[in-house]
């Protein structure tokens, strides 16, 4: 039997060593479908309930793996499906490849079923490299360029297959004219600077005696270095939320998250700083940053193209973060003056001491900051984290503590909601070895999350560790987004927009045959996670949390807080609850020491 272009691709990806590719079937990739069951099944086909959740699944295993992950859908729908997990994927700077399809040759241009422009449509979120293969002689290269270019750019790109052009019989190029051949591998390199450019950082960081370091994803990998860095120049060092498992939590210099998620060490650190290093990050928020003209500031970063941005630095590196810093360091001074960084700890110590009784301030009915730092001293060494965007992302940044080999991560720049669940499933087919564990807003949830226990149902018993937990706080709002107009736009909460049912999340996933249990009490939260984290297959744990306690930004002052409570009091008075009297006080009780 001859060769189709659709057993060509597959083969491909297998040389590659592509092992799975996440994906939803149409009859526009009806020749891959028809390959992959005369191909065994290799790579495999992880089947999700919708093509937005086959490219988180494939962003989830590309952070986790650090391969590329490859998804693919059919033409029209599941190709747009397929854009919000992309966008994902380029805007945190993940390599993943699109394999989508397209309607037959003949039929373009006509207005045909399902015909959609997807050259266009896909130049934006695959603008590094996005091709249409037209002719059997266009393959390996196009598919090739597609991988490579994923991985070395940290990118999405995108193959368009139309649905004939799958069924053709494949050629190779000839050794002729307008023939590209095309050949296998991404080769390993590492960029470092001109040690002109090191000796003027150094020169820069050796100026100050206030040094602050903001780290994000691109310091993974470099923890030891940022770790003897920090001590030479007596700096505290601050994590984008990206950058959240790239060093330990609980190093006493580790001032924890920045920006509307982070702590308030972090904040105090970048105000009064006078030097600023930033590795690998590109951390948008420039407001929580020190003021312009306040501090000098180096950058390192290994993508020339992100360099000099959300900060006039005076000097920037492109190049590795390990191999920088190692040259780096030779030309740094020892800081002699401990002052600043036994402030920075100070500040640091304190904040843990905060975040423990934040947790156990009573609420109603479970304090969501409890349900949290409760798991925190029971995290598995090896553990894999999902965290979703909402009020859920505030406890994971400032509560979890990780270290070690922990792995976490979130929809960091597009923030979008629904990538929890779909991240941990992604995780465990990068490492079925490991626990997996989402934490996810009952928005969330309700979006995707819930349809998606059903592919976790479909294939857990492949897992060599069966532990996929969800943990599902609901509090029956939009929370995030609620606080936000109160904090905001000093609006009360627009029920029609922001309440949401309150759903059996559990026992929606005892149907499906996993484990799962409704939480309704603070002394039941910690028995809970020890149960999911010993239990022999998935579980989801609904925990029902008090929508009252606020994700409150560390630069808040205790006026503006007000405001936020002045707005719940104007709207909210009725909803059980929600407001309680002496709301001053309950927020002096998230917020000791707090100054207007």
């Amino acid at each position: 039997m001859s060769t189709k272009v659709a057993d060509h691709i597959l083969q491909r990806l297998r040389e590659w060593d592509v092992e799975h590719v996440f994906a939803y079937p149409g009859d526009g990739i009806n020749g891959l479908l028809a390959a992959w069951g005369r191909a065994d099944d290799r790579p495999r086909f992880i089947q999700s309930r919708h093509e937005e959740m086959s490219a988180f699944q494939a962003v989830g295993y590309a952070k986790y793996s650090g391969r590329v992950g490859v998804c693919a859908a059919t033409s029209g729908p599941g190709a747009i499906h397929l854009l919000n997990g992309l966008y994902d994927a380029k805007l945190d700077h993940v390599p993943v490849v699109a394999i989508v399809g397209q309607t037959d040759r003949s039929a373009m241009g006509g207005s045909y079923q399902q015909e959609v422009d997807l050259l266009s449509l896909y130049k934006d979120v695959a603008s590094d490299f996005c091709e249409m293969v037209t002719v059997p002689e266009q393959l390996p290269n196009v598919l090739d360029r597609a991988l490579r270019t994923a991985m070395a750019r940290r990118t999405v790109t995108a193959v368009i297959v139309p649905a004939d052009v799958q069924e053709l019989d494949y050629s190779p190029p000839e050794h002729a004219f307008k023939m590209v051949p095309s050949s296998l591998g991404m080769p390993r390199y590492a960029p470092v600077p001109h040690d002109d450019d090191l000796r003027r950082a150094a020169d820069v960081l050796n100026s100050g005696g206030q040094p602050a370091i903001l780290i994000g994803q691109g310091a993974r990998g470099a923890g030891a270095e940022v770790r003897e860095v920090a001590d030479r120049i007596g700096a505290g060092i601050a994590k984008a939320l990206l950058g959240k498992d790239a060093l330990d939590d609980d190093l006493p210099h580790v001032t924890g998250a920045i920006g509307l998620l982070g702590t308030r060490p972090s904040y105090e650190m970048m105000r009064d700083c006078d030097t600023l290093l930033v590795i690998g990050s590109s951390f948008p928020y420039s407001q929580f940053l020190p003021e312009f003209g306040k501090a000098r500031a180096v950058q390192i970063d290994i993508d020339p193209h992100m360099v000099g941005l959300r900060y006039p630095f005076e000097v920037n590196l492109v190049g590795d973060a390990a191999l920088t810093l190692r040259r780096l360091l030779p030309l740094l001074e020892q800081m002699e003056d401990p002052a600043w960084r036994q402030k920075i700890e100070a500040n640091v110590a304190r904040w843990w001491q905060v975040m423990e009784r934040r947790a156990h301030v009573e609420a109603d009915p479970v304090n969501p900051e409890y349900v949290t730092h409760a798991l925190n001293g029971l995290l598995p060494d090896d553990v894999i984290l999902a965290a979703d965007s909402g009020s859920a992302a505030n406890w994971y940044a400032r509560h979890l503590k990780l270290r070690g080999a922990m792995r976490g991560s979130l929809s960091g720049t597009l923030a979008t909601m629904g990538p929890g669940v779909p991240y941990a499933i992604g995780a465990k087919f990068a490492h079925g070895d490991r626990p997996a564990l989402a934490l996810v807003g009952d928005g969330a949830m309700q979006m995707n999350g819930m349809a998606e226990l059903i592919t976790v149902a479909k294939y857990w018993r492949e897992w060599e560790d069966p532990r996929l937990i969800v943990a599902v706080f609901n509090n029956q709002d939009l929370n995030q987004v609620t606080w936000e107009m109160r904090a905001m736009q000093g609006a009360p909460q627009f029920l029609p927009s922001q309440s949401l049912p309150d759903v059996g999340y559990a026992d929606f996933a005892r149907t499906l045959g996993l484990d799962g249990m409704r939480i309704e009490r603070p002394d039941a939260v910690e028995g809970a996670w020890k149960a999911a984290l010993s239990a022999d297959r998935p579980c989801v744990l609904d925990f029902v949390t008090d929508p009252a306690v606020p994700p409150i930004p560390p630069h808040a002052t205790l006026d503006q807080i007000e405001a936020a409570a002045s707005a719940v009091l104007k709207g909210d008075s009725d909803r059980a609850g929600m407001v309680r009297q002496g709301f001053r006080a309950k927020l002096q009780e998230f917020l000791p020491g707090r100054r207007h």
